[in-house]
């Protein structure tokens, strides 16, 4: 029997047909948590197959509407890392993200949810975690964070500003990405760009957008920000 390791060094190390869980506005990366509140019973079984196998999932986001919407070409896969029931039947499960993978092709199969053939190849470097300080080398820290104040300003919006300004890199780049109140095709792009630099100036460019739609003033306050 194959030993699932709870470390992902590579490709090798993730099974090549996962089930996808498509849900609009729900994106993740790899070591980004997510909390899932599972109550349809295809995703209980789901959950529930998981749990027995290599506790993989995709996360994709529907590119479509109706009943069986076509996918989005990129998900993130995740690891069922913590699991619970409730007395009204509902499992409330946390992910942890390992590796976005291109979706080979859908497989037609008896389960109520859906399965599809991941290419993780294209998204090598996300096994990878940088070195302590690599990320906060390249980034303009302060730039940065003066564009994020105009445009929680523009959402009307409140954060925990100590996290936010002791946060790492990648999780403050990815938490934006995951929590802001972005359209779904905006944080498809978030999710696709090829690295963390790219998703920082996209994302720099979504909060200056809606900066200037709300009409504020930067005051003389930088911008912008980017991960050189």
């Amino acid at each position: 029997m194959h030993v699932w390791p709870v470390l992902y060094k590579s490709a090798d190390d993730l099974p090549a047909i996962i089930p996808v869980f498509p849900l609009s506005g729900a994106v993740f990366f790899p070591r980004a948590n997510l909390p899932l509140n599972i109550f349809e019973p295809r995703y209980l079984a789901m959950v529930d197959d998981a749990m027995r196998t290599q506790r993989i999932i995709g996360m994709i986001q529907p590119a479509g509407e109706g009943a069986r919407p076509p996918l989005h070409a990129v998900g993130c896969a995740g690891r069922i890392t913590q699991y619970g029931e409730t007395d009204d039947g509902r499992m409330v499960i946390s992910m942890r993200g390992i590796c976005r993978f291109r979706v080979g092709e859908e497989l037609t199969v008896m389960t109520p949810y859906r399965q599809v053939r991941a290419d993780y190849a294209p998204f090598a470097e996300d096994f990878r975690e940088a070195e302590p300080g690599e990320q906060e080398a390249a980034f303009d820290r302060r730039a940065y964070l003066a564009t994020l104040r105009l445009y929680l300003k523009a959402i009307a919006v409140q954060i925990d500003w100590d996290w936010v300004e002791k946060a790492p890199v990648e999780v403050l780049i990815n938490a934006f990405a995951m929590l802001a109140p972005l359209a779904p095709a905006e944080k498809q792009a978030l999710l696709e760009a090829a690295d963390l630099k790219t998703r920082t100036a996209a994302a720099v460019t979504l909060m200056d957008v809606a900066i200037a739609e709300a009409g504020i003033a930067a005051g003389g306050a930088p911008g912008g920000s980017s991960i050189n």
